[in-house]
């Protein structure tokens, strides 16, 4: 590659939730920032591809209706799925159902490295650049802190950017060698490690009181119970004010509007610099998404966790609980008696809290990543060769089985 090229980075994701977005978006954000003109960085979603079948296209809109209205089949259908044996089964369906997709998205964007923030992708990556030998790493963002699917690993990626020592551990127990694992955390919006995090002057420019112990809360469609939340702190005899940011849940937002406020209150339908009401608050209540999580130790928050994806996040909140940085709130009696043991003492535990949420928050993971990716554009993709011959050989049975045309190897091949 010649070094003075503008370097092109396709970054794969998918909108099912937000998580898996947000972190494409931090990602762009950070090489763009890091590196100027210097490179290109394109987002993508081969899942909204009108080739991609219809059922993988609409999980991304039934996400937040099964998860909400279906918790335990979505947990069941996690389990499941998630057993061993069963990995290579579904990575050879999404390696059919998503070749020639995949194929046509590296063949218009031509790029020097792909990231890939979403899980369904890897098996049909690695499938087109093994059959036309084309010479582009792929590297994978896990986006889930702990409980992280079998899905997610594949013994042909070339980097693993994984958020924690336990993400790392799964990786090697699923076929992914320790050479190619990164702990790097959960990218987040590189405003977290640039902006101020002068709470006074934050809040200031934001319109916030002073002095006020400041809950932030973030909704979405999918969090129940955030209205029955704020209303308890509401009655609650705390000297404190509320944020509220109702995640474009439109009827939670008029219901907001319409409450009768005993504490300072500020309500927003949605926002777009979330980060800076994060660095201005003094704790989150939220779900436990590993985005939304990653985010509030990044800005140094406890979390008050108060809807939780049984299986996808159990493990996200039993790590923040395990480290001392935040607590399951799932009725009003544990969110009062939480919120008090917080608050007594003039605010000790919640002081204590907010330092082991700093220890954990790595606000800059999303410039780690974006450093090694434009470090290994340079690099030739580390690939098995014994492994990749034998995939090779594998893969042209099952999609001669599956009647998929396999073209000529060097219409992908880079220039």
């Amino acid at each position: 590659m010649q070094e003075n090229k503008t370097r092109k980075v396709l970054i794969l994701t998918a909108d099912a939730g937000f998580g898996h977005r947000s972190a494409a978006n931090a990602i762009k954000a950070a090489l763009e920032q890091r590196y100027g003109t210097s490179i290109t960085a394109e987002i993508s979603n081969p899942l909204d591809d009108k080739r991609t079948p219809f059922f993988l296209r609409d999980s991304q809109s039934d996400y937040d209706k099964i998860v909400r209205n279906l918790p335990e089949l979505y947990r069941v259908g996690y389990e499941r799925s998630d057993a061993r044996l069963l990995i290579p089964v579904l990575e050879n369906a999404l390696t059919v159902l998503l070749f020639d997709v995949m194929r046509d998205i590296l063949k218009q964007f031509q790029p020097d490295a792909v990231i890939t923030t979403y899980p369904l992708y890897q098996a049909p990556f690695v499938a087109v650049r093994t059959l036309h030998r084309y010479q582009v790493p792929i590297y994978t963002v896990v986006t889930d802190l702990v409980s992280v699917h079998r899905i997610w690993f594949h013994p042909q990626i070339d980097r693993y950017f994984v958020p924690t020592e336990d993400v790392a551990e799964l990786a090697q127990n699923n076929r992914v060698s320790p050479g190619r694992i990164e702990i790097s955390g959960i990218p987040v919006s590189p405003l977290f490690s640039t902006l101020s995090a002068d709470k006074e002057a934050l809040r200031n420019e934001l319109g916030w009181q002073q002095g006020k112990t400041t809950f932030l809360a973030v909704g979405s469609r999918r969090v129940e119970q955030l209205e029955a939340t704020l209303n308890a702190l509401n009655h609650s005899g705390h000297d404190i004010q509320l944020v509220c940011v109702a995640g474009k849940d439109r009827a939670l937002y008029k219901q907001l509007m319409a409450t009768d406020w005993h504490k300072p209150a500020y309500i927003y339908e949605f926002v777009s610099d979330m980060p800076k009401l994060m660095l201005a608050s003094d704790c989150l209540i939220s779900k436990a998404g590993g985005l939304i999580v990653s985010e509030s130790l990044a800005a140094g928050l406890p979390i008050l966790l108060i809807d939780i994806i049984p299986g996808q996040e159990t493990g996200n909140a039993e790590y923040v609980v395990h480290h001392g940085a935040g607590e399951i709130a799932l009725d009003t009696v544990t969110i009062f008696e939480t919120v008090f043991h917080w608050l007594n003492e003039d605010g000790k535990i919640l002081r204590e809290c907010t330092q082991k949420a700093r220890n954990l928050g790595k606000p800059g993971a999303a410039f780690t990543i974006a450093e090694k990716t434009w470090e290994g554009q340079k690099a030739t993709p580390n690939i098995d060769l014994g492994l990749a011959k034998e995939l090779r050989e594998n893969l042209i049975r099952l999609l001669e089985r599956y009647h998929i045309d396999i073209p000529a190897e060097s219409s992908l091949k880079k220039k």
